[in-house]
């Protein structure tokens, strides 16, 4: 094992002698996410880069078979990820720890190849051993030094749990850098991670999220922050995210941001979604319409269980909606609400009419939050339908939106 902090600095050898000492490590992950592809080395003649491959010891110093003329001059490398530069000091996303955290130092792993010798990245050192490793260096001896961290307890984070932040865009792409780790996250955890991000790390780690995985992170953070990530997107960005959210999260998404930012949106919008989104803004957001998704299942009353489950199977709202089946009549009108415990113990033949609950609960569009909190709190609901004047089904509250109103009562 080898500390980055070990490595720089470090003298070179060339076969005629000293050629100079390591400036920088560099990686190409788009080619290899873990092993080292260059050392920058500083010499009288300017800077080299000196390909691993032509590494054949790392004992007292790196020793090389291939003459300093033969180097290539670091302006010549593309796409190249500096350890020193790019990851020293950074902060990064720890999937594992779920969490973001900043470097200290970066562990290397030796590894021997035929002749030559290799080196990967096992970890990222975050914890006090790097710190005081790089606090000390050059101030006693290397063997020193390496006796006095081992009695530093190591707070090290493997490499295949590290989620890298890159702001420029243009580096992101060549360096193929993405948050394929992040985003297995519960979508809760990765809201959680982003709110700890600076305004330009934020916008970076969105900008490479599925647009679904966007939307779900995007729906557990603060409205304000939400607002604010959602403004330093472009609009098409914006709106390939904000058609994969529920419209009723949506809409009071684009409620928040300002009028001119949120008709941008909407107007790269599908057009499907759009309408959707464009009905719920025209509520105020402290009413039940406000609250209200309209993605739900409805049938008509003469349904059986088998025209439920057959809907269950192909419904792409969220999953919060799926508790209730809605039936209304050729009107439109809300006649009952069968639970979905009674579908998985009834046979397929059931009408679904007699399973519906009683009483019926529900609540005019304009109610107020506060009635709305009282009926869930009161009739212990998992949703809540919405209904007009005329008592047909406008939509539907969860209980997931309830809890989003208790937490900015907060």
């Amino acid at each position: 094992m080898l500390a980055l902090t070990e490595l720089l600095g470090a003298p070179v050898y060339d076969p005629s002698g000293v050629s100079g000492r390591v400036r920088e490590v560099a990686m190409r992950p788009q080619e290899d996410p873990v092993h080292l592809a260059a050392l920058i080395v500083k010499t009288r003649a300017g800077d080299r880069m000196l390909p691993f491959t032509s590494v054949i010891s790392i004992n007292e110093g790196i020793r090389t078979a291939k003459p300093m003329a033969e180097w290539p001059s670091p302006a010549e490398a593309e796409g190249l990820f500096f350890l020193e530069r790019d990851l020293l000091d950074q902060q990064i996303i720890d999937v594992h720890g779920r969490k973001v955290v900043r470097v200290n130092d970066v562990d290397l792993q030796q590894e021997t190849n035929n002749s030559h010798v290799a080196l990967k990245v096992s970890g990222v050192d975050v914890g006090a051993r790097g710190a005081v490793r790089r606090l000390l260096k050059g101030l006693m001896p290397n063997s020193a030094l390496r006796l006095l961290v081992q009695n530093i307890p190591a707070r090290e984070i493997p490499w295949d749990f590290v989620d890298l932040i890159e702001t420029d865009p243009a580096r992101r792409v060549k360096l193929k850098i993405s948050h394929k780790r992040l985003a297995q996250l519960h979508p809760a955890d990765i809201a959680d991670i982003i709110e700890e991000l600076a305004p330009d790390e934020r916008e970076a780690v969105f900008e490479t999220l599925d647009e679904g995985v966007a939307a779900e992170a995007l729906e557990e953070i603060h409205p304000k922050l939400q607002a604010s990530i959602v403004e330093s997107l472009d609009s098409e960005r914006a709106a390939d995210i904000v058609e994969e959210m529920d419209p009723d999260a949506a809409a009071d998404l684009l409620n928040e941001l300002p009028q001119e930012t949120s008709e941008e949106i909407l107007g790269e919008m599908n057009p499907e979604e759009r309408e959707e989104v464009a009905e719920l803004l025209e509520f105020k957001e402290d009413t039940a319409a406000g609250r209200m998704t309209t993605e739900y299942l409805a049938l008509p009353p003469e349904a059986k269980v088998r025209d439920a489950v057959e809907m269950l199977r192909h419904f792409e709202g969220g999953i919060e909606t799926v508790s209730t089946v809605y039936l209304v009549d050729k009107d439109g009108k809300l006649v009952g609400a069968v639970p979905l415990s009674k579908l998985v113990l009834a046979n397929t033949d059931d009408a679904l009419l007699p399973l519906s609950m009683e009483p019926l609960i529900s609540v005019h569009a304009g109610a107020d939050e506060k009635e709305v909190a009282e009926l869930f709190d009161k009739y212990n609901l998992l949703t809540l339908p919405v209904v007009d004047d005329q008592g047909r089904l406008t939509g539907v509250i969860t209980s997931d939106d309830i809890i989003s109103l208790l937490r900015r009562k907060l």
